[in-house]
């Protein structure tokens, strides 16, 4: 069994990938930094020099740049959306799209049988978030049997990454600074 897992929508892009039951570290132990994948090549570079990163594409950092300096935070931007403002329902749109190429590119790479969404904004507005991926899942999804990922809710919420983080820590999972 294979699971893949994004943060949510609103403060910033961690993940793993739990394969066979084992976390997935990378060579260098950098594997999981789900953010920093591309979903738009033009785009420019993140705090770790990818372009058009999803991180930069959904993330809380970036929610001012995305609304001409309407909103600040997505918290702010997601309760302008619900209350019809058209500038915030155009950005969540975008944010739940760019998340959606996200989700969608990490399946083709690793066929999980759950993708798992977590953080603050999943916890406190799962039905919303779901709500504004599942259009472009059934768009995006790639189903050569007819069946999707199964898209599941984070049982730790906002508080996850601290989780296996910690977990890490005490079982001396660290990540290599040397060459």
């Amino acid at each position: 069994m294979t699971r893949c897992g994004d943060a949510d929508p609103g403060y910033g892009r961690g993940g793993a990938v739990i394969s066979d039951g084992r976390l997935l570290r990378g060579h260098l132990g950098r594997a999981g930094h789900l953010g920093h994948i591309t979903v738009n090549y033009t785009g420019p570079g993140d705090i770790v020099g990818t372009p058009g990163s999803l991180e930069d594409a959904v993330g809380n950092a970036t929610v001012a740049l995305r609304t001409q300096g309407r909103y600040q935070n997505t918290r702010e931007l997601l309760e302008a959306a619900q209350g019809g403002d058209e500038v915030a329902r155009e950005a969540w749109d975008s944010s739940m799209r760019a998340l959606t190429a996200g989700m969608v590119s990490l399946m083709n790479a690793f066929d999980p049988q759950d993708f798992i969404l977590g953080g603050g904004i999943a916890a406190g507005a799962w039905e919303l978030v779901m709500a504004g991926i599942q259009p472009h899942l059934d768009v995006f999804e790639w189903r050569p049997t007819g069946e999707s990922v199964r898209i599941v809710q984070a049982k730790l919420g906002e508080w996850a990454g601290a989780y296996g983080a910690a977990r890490s820590a005490c079982l001396g999972g660290g990540v290599r600074l040397e060459r």
